[in-house]
């Protein structure tokens, strides 16, 4: 039997990861070695989605841990290369956009070992971006570039990738958000933080762009403290953002916010509880842009640009930048009754890791040669 290696490395990476190792495991056509390189390493960042999603404890686990980009890639590399030499994987599967998928595709496409890219072509045409970077250089080095929406096609075609590499899937994030929100909405996370379903707002922040420059955070801030003049805002806060809050001592701007809840970061089924029946969803992550846009609750983005335009296009997601002003306007018309309505693009049905299983075990079969991205 043809063995894959999945590579997951961060939060955003498990959600992808478990539905893909699920289907294929259900299917029994292919070996699978799942492989954490513990990019991501705090319990509530990592190991509690195991827990939530479902998913065996991971065959290997690195330990790499934190650092810059490069620490963090270069030990990355070191350590994968070990594992793809002793597991011999016929397909690596990297999926989104973080340091160990880069790490992973690199360290594949260096051995002569075939890569398969899930949530390929994305593209917020923001170099400085160290996501961006890593989409890049991943789709280059991509056998398989399996897209969750027609924008991400076009991208690539842009870029003068080959057709025949491009696979439209769907969004397989979406495969654990519809097979989760049931249960995660059985759970009392709304009766513990005093939350009236409908009536609050969920706030996340996590990009350097926006937590490292104080001026740009103190300025969100001040939009979170006028929202919650009006509604509870639920913070999760990232252990990065965290650390900035105090080194910019922003503190008493929070004190000076009852309605501003900061929280400690929650596992999968606990948020889940807690985007899907918000009024309101603000944020700086991309796949929090998808999955408003599935739940139906309206997004305001906090960047300049997003890689995922279809939630804009079809979905519930406005792109609002950083000032504080627009930031208030657009939060106020959504709690209104205003806020941006919009439809689930096609395929994201619950069903892309079928799609996904199906196609690995059809390439696989196939032979190297159906394979092999051009030089």
């Amino acid at each position: 039997m043809k063995k894959v290696l999945h590579i997951v490395g961060a939060r955003p990476n498990f959600m992808k990861a478990a539905p893909i190792h699920k289907a294929i495991a259900e299917r029994g056509r292919l070996v699978q070695v799942l492989v954490h390189t513990g990019q991501h390493y705090d319990v509530k960042m990592s190991d509690v989605f195991f827990t939530d999603l479902g998913m065996a404890p991971p065959d290997v686990y690195l330990g790499i841990g934190s650092g810059s980009h490069a620490e963090q890639t270069a030990r990355t590399m070191i350590e994968l290369e070990k594992v793809f030499l002793r597991e011999k994987p016929d397909l690596v599967s990297v999926v989104g956009d973080v340091n160990s998928t880069l790490a992973g595709a690199l360290v594949a496409s260096k051995m002569g070992i075939r890569i398969s890219h899930v949530e390929a072509g994305l593209r917020s045409f923001d170099p400085r971006m160290p996501e961006e970077i890593n989409r890049i250089v991943t789709d280059r080095l991509a056998d398989l570039l399996l897209t969750p929406s027609p924008d991400a096609d076009a991208n690539l075609l842009k870029e003068g990738v080959d057709p025949a590499r491009i696979h439209l899937v769907g969004n397989v994030m979406i495969d654990t958000l519809l097979a989760s929100k049931a249960q995660a909405e059985k759970l009392p996370t709304l009766s513990e933080l005093g939350l009236t379903p409908g009536a609050y707002a969920v706030c996340t922040l996590h990009r350097a762009s926006n937590v490292d420059d104080p001026k740009v955070l103190g300025g969100l801030l001040s939009s979170l403290a006028h929202v919650s003049t009006r509604v509870p805002v639920v913070f999760p806060v990232h252990p990065r953002t965290r650390k900035m809050l105090a080194d910019h001592g922003l503190s008493g701007m929070l004190e000076r916010s009852p309605g501003l809840r900061l929280v400690e970061p929650m596992g999968y089924l606990e948020f889940l509880a807690l985007t899907s029946q918000a009024q309101l969803i603000l944020t700086d992550s991309g796949g929090l842009q998808e999955e408003s846009t599935a739940l139906g609750v309206p997004c305001l983005t906090l960047r300049e640009n997003t890689e995922r335009p279809i939630t804009v296009e079809q979905g519930t997601n406005l792109v609002v930048g950083t000032d504080p002003v627009r930031i208030s306007e657009e939060a106020d018309r959504a709690l209104d009754g205003n806020g941006k309505k919009g439809r689930v693009p096609a395929l994201w049905d619950g069903r892309t890791a079928e799609r996904i299983a199906e196609l690995y075990e059809r390439v696989l079969g196939e032979g190297s040669g159906a394979l092999r991205a051009s030089a």
